[in-house]
């Protein structure tokens, strides 16, 4: 759950940047707003196997 709730403050630390980079095309933003993207997938899928590996443990 511990992944879960890090994943939750991800998103909500990349909605300021997606939010400028949308409505003031702020290049910058969109950059910062890419990397977080990419490290919520990255943690997306740590909780996909960890879900896994307990789902196949029992």
């Amino acid at each position: 759950m511990e992944k879960f709730t890090k994943l939750k403050e991800l998103v909500a630390a990349a909605e300021a940047d997606a939010g400028k980079f949308y409505s003031a095309a702020n290049g910058a933003a969109g950059t910062r707003t890419r990397k977080a993207m990419q490290d919520i997938k990255t943690l997306a899928q740590e909780i996909r196997n960890e879900i896994t590996e307990k789902k196949n443990a029992k």
